[in-house]
């Protein structure tokens, strides 16, 4: 299964992986990072199918797309 791994502390915030994610499942954090951006996040990895939308659109590459052994 796919999910989406965020560098917090490299975010911004930018929020262009939010808009990016067809299914709408990354999101702005609730929490600051050190640099006082709201990092981007996941809320429900089970949806991930990991297309990779979110991680191409950053401009900072700060999200990776993991996959379990075996997939």
């Amino acid at each position: 299964m796919p999910r989406p791994v965020f560098n917090e502390e490299r975010c911004k915030g930018c929020e262009l992986c939010t808009v990016a994610c067809p299914h709408k499942i990354v999101v702005l954090a609730d929490r600051f990072n050190s640099k006082g951006y709201r990092p981007a996040t996941c809320v429900d990895e089970t949806k991930c199918v990991g297309c990779a939308l979110c991680a191409r659109t950053c401009p900072d590459i700060v999200i990776e797309i993991h996959k379990d052994k075996g997939e």
